[in-house]
């Protein structure tokens, strides 16, 4: 069975933007990243509308594929109603990665540019397709990656949430194992940093997700922080049981997040409560011995006295 083991997320607006556009749900079993686009403060609206659609729809009876194009399906029609009758928000629309974990795996649904990226013991493979001029140019030989990196439209994309009426979902489910880490994020990072660092880095921090999105984060801005920069990490984990996701999103939930810094510390007060119970157990072995042998002791002297 599929469960959710640890998560974190980290966004930022970068070094160059003044807002941040980009949106992200954090709501074990379910997650996303969503990067907005549009003039003046529209493509925060459309991330912001975009996410709060995954947070509250109900997809009635629907489950895999289905349920996460729906949920983004809605998102779309949010999107596309507002700037509808909105002016200011007229032409606006955002990129949606959506992951859903389910007992049989995790569910991936996708609009844009944004990434899923899959880390399985030393490897790293992108599992969404990204929709871009730049991606389109480079399946069709027009582009050699080396170009693609720096094309000057790399930023164009195909596919948006909110722009039309309807939008093209790729949808499709992902079989996990245990200690599968997966990333979701936003081209804010994958603009800056390439895919070997970002398997250096998981490699590094798995064990401690917090670390590893503030990581991520602080190397794209190193590397120019041209654009907004979201991550969001979660892995696949085990528990005895088969509580249902649910359950395990509140566990989660209420664990303390341990980063590098305080991980010795944490480690030495779990010690120290263990010794603590050890000591309290020979101290209570110690009292019993010590009754045992006064009631030899007076008993003794009750028999002296009698003879």
């Amino acid at each position: 069975m599929t469960v959710v083991g640890a998560y974190a997320a980290k966004t930022d607006t970068g070094r160059k933007r003044r807002r941040n556009e980009d949106a992200f749900v954090l709501a074990p079993p379910l997650f996303a990243v969503a990067d907005g686009m549009g003039g003046a403060q529209a493509g925060e609206v459309a991330s912001k509308l975009a996410a709060a659609a995954l947070e509250d729809t109900d997809p009635g009876r629907l489950t895999g594929p289905e349920r996460v194009a729906s949920l983004i399906q809605e998102a779309n029609r949010r999107v596309h109603e507002r700037s509808s009758v909105d002016p200011a928000t007229s032409g606006m629309g955002t990129t949606m990665t959506v992951a859903l974990v389910e007992s049989d795996g995790v569910v991936i649904g996708h609009v844009g540019d944004s990434r899923a990226y899959l880390v399985r013991g030393r490897e790293i493979e992108q599992i969404t397709e990204d929709h871009s001029l730049v991606n389109e140019l480079l399946k069709t030989g027009k582009l050699s990656p080396e170009e693609a990196e720096t094309h000057p439209q790399r930023s164009v994309i195909t596919r948006a949430v909110g722009t039309d009426p309807d939008v093209d979902v790729d949808s499709f489910i992902v079989d996990t194992q245990d200690g599968d880490v997966f990333l979701i994020c936003s081209d804010g990072l994958t603009d800056m940093v390439d895919d070997e660092h970002i398997l250096a880095t998981v490699e590094r921090y798995r064990g401690n997700l917090e670390s590893l999105t503030k990581q991520l984060v602080t190397a794209a801005n190193r590397g120019g922080g041209e654009d907004n920069i979201t991550v969001v990490a979660f892995s696949i984990g085990e528990r005895d049981g088969g509580a249902d996701l649910g359950d395990t999103a509140t566990m989660q939930a209420v664990s303390l997040p341990v980063d590098d810094e305080t991980k010795e510390d944490v480690t030495v007060r779990a010690s120290s409560n263990v010794s603590l119970a050890e000591s309290s157990a020979v101290r209570v072995r110690v009292v019993l011995a010590t009754l045992v042998l006064l009631a030899i002791v007076v008993s003794l002297l009750i028999w002296g006295l009698m003879r």
